[in-house]
Order: structure tokens, then sequence, then C-alpha cells
């Protein structure tokens, strides 16, 4: 049998090819593609955060291609395939808040839960009321109540685990044109309100997609930055003696960016860390390399190898942990390989 080419499904043009792939244009085809598959299974929608070792994948691919929007009030259930952005594009058009500071993000729908995403203020798992799910272990369609996805920072109790295999979501938004109160400072610059403020949905949308082609977050066949998996690292959440830590290895004249977080951790800037440990924007080696718009993107600059790339992300992981002492993990979902 011949082997289907996966490099081309990501957005990275990384990865080998899979033994077999399945296409689900429905979600009772998803639910049978998967249930039927023969071990081991990989799930691949937009390919926009995922990883795929050069020996690729030797089971089966289930190419999520279902789609569909049902509205319900201020309710909507979205298939696991349908666009994310152009999912926002139609909310912001029919005045929903809730996804407009999430413009521009690509990928699948039934993705957005599995990594909790978020950007300039908004997190996806302050709109999902549940997610609809096929059980591998049992066969059985599931209904989860946001309460039981474990969502937290880029992450939720799907990511990393394929018991659960994402066939819908169910979101909550709010009616209404103005977006706020807006909590991200570099959006409330760009839109020039206060943070706190509110501007149309329109204007945030568009002010979303500006910051994000600025820095090569906007999928452009004309942007050899947007060769990529989105930011590479999220950002480290230390405990208070961590971060203690981390400020006294800066010192008094280079202090660490620090967000509080609800449990009494502290988030600091994994940006801040990498161009600080030596790894400006540009870096990298013959044909990959960090981006020249974006700090935590690393990109494909042409014909390299998803060894290559992961050397360097090694490579810059550990220069952070030398420097500052301090741990920095990928956030795109690795396929055939470890960190």
């Amino acid at each position: 049998m011949e082997r289907v080419a996966l490099a081309p499904l990501t957005t990275l043009r990384l990865g080998g090819p899979a033994a077999r792939m399945v296409e689900a244009r429905t979600e009772g085809e998803l639910a049978e593609a998967v249930r039927s598959a023969y071990e081991p299974l990989l799930v691949l929608a937009g390919g926009s955060n995922v990883v795929i070792a050069d020996d690729g994948f030797p089971g089966t691919v289930v190419r999520v291609l279902t789609r569909g929007v049902e509205r319900d009030g201020d309710r909507l259930t979205v298939q696991a395939g349908e666009p994310w952005d152009e999912l926002v594009a139609a909310c912001v058009a029919a005045g929903l808040q809730g996804f407009e500071c999430l413009s521009g993000i690509p990928g699948s729908t039934g993705a957005t839960p599995i990594q909790n995403v978020g950007a300039y203020g908004q997190e996806v798992a302050e709109s999902v009321v549940s997610v609809r799910v096929l059980d591998r272990a049992s066969g059985q369609i599931e209904v989860m109540p946001a309460a039981a996805c474990g969502f937290r920072y880029r992450s939720s109790v799907f990511k990393y685990r394929d018991r659960r295999v994402v066939l819908a979501v169910t979101f909550r938004l709010r009616e209404g044109r103005e977006a706020g109160p807006l909590r991200y400072a570099e959006l409330a610059r760009r839109l020039d309100v206060p943070v706190g403020g509110s501007a149309p949905l329109e204007r945030v949308r568009e002010a979303v997609l500006a910051l994000r082609r600025g820095k090569g977050m906007v999928i452009d066949p004309a942007d050899p930055d947007s060769v990529s998996a989105g930011s590479f690292f999220t950002n480290p959440i230390l405990e208070p003696e961590a971060f203690a830590a981390l400020e006294a290895r800066t010192g008094p004249d280079l202090r660490p960016p620090a967000f509080p977080e609800p449990d009494g951790r502290i988030k600091t800037s994994a940006a801040w860390l990498i161009e600080r440990a030596g790894f400006p924007r540009g870096h990298g080696h013959g044909r990959v390399g960090i981006s020249t718009k974006h700090t935590l993107a690393l990109v494909n600059r042409g014909g390299a190898s998803t060894a290559e790339l992961m050397e360097l992300a090694r490579e810059i992981a550990g220069g952070v942990r030398e420097r500052f002492g301090v741990a920095i993990a990928p956030e795109p979902v690795l396929v055939g390989h470890e960190w």
C-alpha cells in the first residue's frame, strides 16, 4: 500500500508519511473511522499545532473534514472540522462576542478545546459549554461539560491523551457589537483604548489580524515566517520560590515579566527568556530558525527535517535552562518523537 504524505497537511510542512489515511466528512463517518481504525491512530485536522517525526506515522490517520454550525440563541454547536477563523469571522459579523481576540488562529474548531487556545486576553475555555467526544475505550459518544475538560493554560484533559476524540463543541457567546473589557495591553494600544475598555467587534478583529500578521502568525504563502506551528513554546508558570530564584539570577537591572495566576503562581514570558538567553529573532541553522518576526515561532525555511527543527528547539530550551534555571516546553503536539 502506498504511504500517504503528511507534511503538506501541516503548517510546518514537516513530517514523514502515514501508513494509511481515512477522510471523515460527517460526524458519523468520523466516529466510525475512529472506532474501526487499527492502532495506532492519529486524528488530524488543520495540522497547525503538530510536529510529526521524519519517520512519519505507522498507523491510520483520520483526517477530520466535518463541517457544520448550529445556532440556538447564544449557543453554537460546531463540528470539529469547521475551520476556526471562518467561524470567528462569522461570529463577529453576526454580533457575537467571545472569539474576536482569537482571530487569525489557524486550524480547526475541534482542536481549540484540546489546546485551550488563547490570544490577546481571551481563551476558548471561557466560551465552551460542552464538548461532544467519542470515548475510544467504550466506543460510546459522550457530552463532557466544560468543568470535566480540565482546562488550564494551553492544555486540557484531551491534550497528549488519545482516549477521547472531539466530534463537536458547543459554545456560549454574548450578543452585542462591542468587545470588552479588553485585557491585553498591546491590543488596547493598537485600538487606542485603555486596558479594560471596549471597541467594536470588527475593529478588534482587524487589530488582532494586523498584530498577528506583523508576527508572521497568519498563514500566508508569501510570508516565509508563517511556515511554523505558531508559538512553539508555552510561557512558564512558576511557583513563587522559583520566580524569586529567576529574579535573583537576572539581577535588579533585568526584571523578568511577571503575570500573577489565580492559584498564586506567576507566569513569565518565554520570549523574554529566549531572547535574553542569546536566541534573537532570525537565529537559526540553515533550513530552520526562529522567525524574524516572533521569538516563539520556529520556522521551516525550506527543505528542513523535523529532526533539524527539534534540534534547534532543544538548543533554545537548553540555553534558557542554563542561563535562567527555567524549563520551557513545546506547545505543539509531538507525533512520533519525544521532547
